[in-house]
C-alpha cells in the first residue's frame, strides 16, 4: 500500500530550468556544477589529509593543475570511445556529430579514462614537486571517491544513465519528453536510480577508506588500490543494471557492457596490486613514504604524518660519548685525556728493550738450575 502510494513520485526528475539556467550571456549547467563541486570537495579532503601526514599544502595545488585537466580530458575520451554512436554514427557510418565531443556539459565523462589520464597528470605533478606518486594517491583516494559521489548527481539533473524498469518505491521517474527516455516503455515507467546507487556506494567507500587508513596507516600505494577495489566492486553490479547505449563486448559467450568487463578486470588486478602493496609497505617500513629520494625539504623527514628534525651529521670519530650522562657530557676533558687521545688503546710497542724485558742474574740462575723435562 505504502509502496504503491509512493511509487508515482518516488524520485522525480528535476525540471528543465534546474538542469540549466542563464546568467546573462552564460548558460550554467547543473551537471558542470556537480563536477566542480566534487573537485572542490576532493581538493579540500586531500589537502587536510596531506597536511596531517606532514606534507606541504603547496604540493596539492602543484599536482592539481596537472591532474584535473588530464582527468577531464581522459574521462571525455573514454566516454567517446565507449559510446561512439552519437559522435560518429552506428558502426562509424558518419551519421554522428563529432563536434558534440566538446559538449561535456551535456554529460559523458568515463571514470576509467579520468583515472588513467588523471594519474598521468598527477605523476607529472608529483615528479615536479619531488613527492612520491603513491603518497599523493593514498592521500587523495578518499577525496576522489567523494568527488565521484557528488558528481553522479549531475546524471540526475541530465536524466541520464539510469537503470532498468522497476516497481520499487524509490524508482526514478524520467520525463517522457526527454531524449534519454527509452523507446517502448509506458510514460509512467519508473527506472532504477543507478546514479543514487553509485553515489551511496561511493560515500560508504569514503567512510571505509578513512577508517581503514586511521586504523592501519596504509602506505606506498596500498590505500589507493583499496579504493579501486571498493569502487569496482560496486561499479560492476551497478553498471550491469543500466540500459543506456554502450559498447557491448562478448567474452567466452557472455555479452556485457564494456564497462562491466572493465570493472571486473580492474577489480582483479587492483586486488592483486593491493596485496602486493601491503607486502611492499612492510619491507619499506621506516623509509620516507612522502618524498622521492633526495627531494625531502632540508632538515625534515616525514614518517607516519609526523615531521621530525633530521639528525645532524655526526663528525668522524665523535661516537665515544653517545651513551654518556648529561653530567659526563658537560664535564671538560682532563689534560691527560687531551694529551693522549688514544689512551683507551694499547700503547705502541717500543723497539728498545725495557727493564721489564731483561731478567735479573738471580732469576737467570734459578732458570739454569731448574731440572729439564724429558
Amino acid at each position: 500500500m505504502i509502496a504503491a502510494a509512493l511509487a508515482p513520485g518516488a524520485i522525480p526528475s528535476p525540471p528543465e530550468e534546474f538542469a540549466r539556467f542563464s546568467l546573462g550571456p552564460l548558460t550554467i549547467h547543473a551537471y558542470a556544477l556537480c563536477i566542480l563541486l566534487g573537485i572542490i570537495a576532493a581538493l579540500w579532503l586531500t589537502l587536510r589529509r596531506w597536511k596531517a601526514r606532514g606534507g606541504q599544502s603547496d604540493v596539492i595545488w602543484d599536482v592539481a593543475i596537472w591532474a584535473i585537466p588530464f582527468g577531464i580530458i581522459g574521462g571525455r575520451l573514454y566516454h567517446v570511445f565507449s559510446s561512439p554512436d552519437a559522435y560518429f554514427g552506428p558502426n562509424y557510418d558518419g551519421t554522428g556529430d563529432p563536434i558534440k565531443i566538446l559538449y561535456i556539459w551535456n554529460g559523458g565523462l568515463g571514470i576509467w579514462g579520468a583515472i588513467a589520464l588523471g594519474a598521468l597528470g598527477a605523476w607529472i605533478g608529483t615528479r615536479r614537486a619531488g613527492v612520491r606518486l603513491s603518497a599523493f594517491a593514498d592521500a587523495a583516494a578518499p577525496g576522489v571517491l567523494l568527488a565521484q559521489a557528488i558528481g553522479r548527481w549531475g546524471n540526475w539533473f541530465n536524466q541520464e544513465l539510469f537503470g532498468s524498469a522497476t516497481t520499487l518505491p524509490w524508482g526514478l521517474k524520467i520525463d517522457p519528453s526527454s531524449p534519454n527516455f527509452p523507446a517502448g516503455y509506458p510514460a509512467d515507467t519508473l527506472f532504477h536510480p543507478t546514479f543514487l546507487y553509485e553515489s551511496l556506494w561511493s560515500l560508504a567507500g569514503v567512510a571505509v577508506l578513512l577508517l581503514v587508513d586511521r586504523r592501519f596507516k596504509l602506505r606506498f600505494g596500498a590505500l589507493v588500490w583499496l579504493y579501486v577495489v571498493i569502487y569496482t566492486a560496486g561499479r560492476t553490479w551497478i553498471e550491469a543494471m543500466r540500459i543506456d547505449e554502450a559498447q557491448m563486448i562478448t567474452i567466452s559467450g557472455i555479452t556485457a557492457r564494456l564497462n562491466v568487463w572493465t570493472s571486473l578486470i580492474v577489480f582483479v588486478l587492483a586486488l592483486l596490486i593491493f596485496l602486493f602493496c601491503l607486502i611492499r609497505s612492510r619491507r619499506m617500513k621506516g623509509e620516507d613514504f612522502m618524498y622521492l629520494p633526495g627531494r625531502a625539504p632540508a632538515g625534515e623527514s616525514v614518517q607516519d604524518g609526523v615531521e621530525e628534525a633530521a639528525a645532524p651529521a655526526k663528525e668522524s670519530g665523535a661516537t665515544a660519548g653517545a651513551d654518556a650522562t648529561p653530567a659526563e657530557k658537560a664535564a671538560p676533558a682532563s689534560p691527560e685525556a687531551k694529551a693522549s687521545p688514544k689512551s683507551s688503546e694499547a700503547e705502541e710497542e717500543s723497539p728498545y728493550p725495557t727493564a721489564d724485558d731483561v731478567a735479573s742474574p738471580a732469576e737467570e740462575a734459578k732458570v739454569a738450575e731448574a731440572p729439564k723435562q724429558d
